[in-house]
């Protein structure tokens, strides 16, 4: 079981220097392991300002956690519009939204039992 804790860290802080690198706001992570009946142990919540900036954002997440812990998401849905794109990671599932799908779906509100982490931008 440590392992998979110790899998979910490394994957968390890749996800986490590639949301930075591209500049992406208001990041969070939601710890759902407390919960019952969750899809998942956590879920990384962040903003771009655009759709393109939506998409680089989900795409250099792709990149660098391919290349630093080598796991691939097992799902990815809504890249084509780019207003909200989800990556399952299965145990983390990472939410890049627009800043009005965000507020419209208020996920940190629908699951206001997570401990919630704000993440500070680095750059």
């Amino acid at each position: 079981m440590a392992k998979k804790n110790n899998n979910a860290d490394d994957l968390i802080v890749a996800i986490l220097k590639a949301i930075d690198d591209v500049k992406g706001v208001n990041v969070q992570i939601l710890d759902l392991r407390e919960i019952d009946n969750t899809v998942c142990d956590y879920f990384i919540t962040c903003t771009g300002t655009s759709n393109t900036h939506v998409n680089a954002i989900s795409g250099i997440i792709q990149k660098q956690v391919s290349k630093t812990t080598k796991e691939k998401p097992w799902h990815v849905e809504g890249e084509g519009i780019a207003e909200w794109i989800l990556l399952d990671y299965v145990d983390i599932v990472v939410h890049v939204f627009q800043k009005h799908i965000r507020e419209y779906y208020d996920i940190e509100r629908l699951w206001g039992d997570a401990k919630i982490t704000k993440i500070a931008a680095t750059n």
